[in-house]
């Protein structure tokens, strides 16, 4: 398993024009890459990035816009935009509760990441290759458990061994 040294805290990020900046003072949850049609779509790309946060951690500033966009079993996802440049910032789920996902690509330094696993792999594009120690799930899982215990075994310096 790959183990990774994270930056310091608070990790930093913003929009594409520097209108919206936001901090994260405590360890992310996860991240993991999401390889859904949607994703693909909003991105423009393979993939989209998320590092799940606590939403106690994070704090956002600048004019931001939000989207609701209804998903497959009921309710919407909350997605948060900047208003001046329309750069995606994150996006949080029905059964999220106290965390929300930031879209990775808007951190200052995303060089530092490796995600824990992919979910709907079953739609990624074929060029993209899963490595074997990565977790995968073909749709979305029933639970981030798996996911997230990964994550933490992957960053010791955050979530050392109790």
């Amino acid at each position: 398993m790959i183990t990774l040294t994270p930056p310091s805290l608070p990790l930093t990020g913003g929009c594409q024009c520097g209108a919206v900046r936001y901090t994260v003072s405590g360890p992310p949850v996860v991240f993991y890459l999401c390889h859904c049609t949607e994703c693909q779509k909003q991105t423009s790309s393979a993939f989209g990035e998320s590092l799940r946060v606590n939403l106690a951690d994070f704090t956002i500033d600048g004019p931001t816009k939000v989207f609701l966009r209804p998903i497959a079993k009921g309710g919407h996802q909350i997605c948060t935009f900047c208003e001046t440049c329309g750069t995606r910032l994150t996006h949080q789920r029905p059964g999220y509760g106290d965390k929300l996902n930031v879209k990775a690509g808007t951190l200052d330094n995303a060089r530092w990441l490796v995600p824990a696993g992919h979910i709907w792999a079953s739609s990624k594009q074929a060029h993209i290759t899963i490595r074997d120690d990565e977790l995968s799930y073909p749709h979305q899982p029933e639970s981030d458990d798996a996911l997230e215990a990964k994550w933490r075994a992957m960053t010791p310096d955050w979530y050392p061994a109790s």
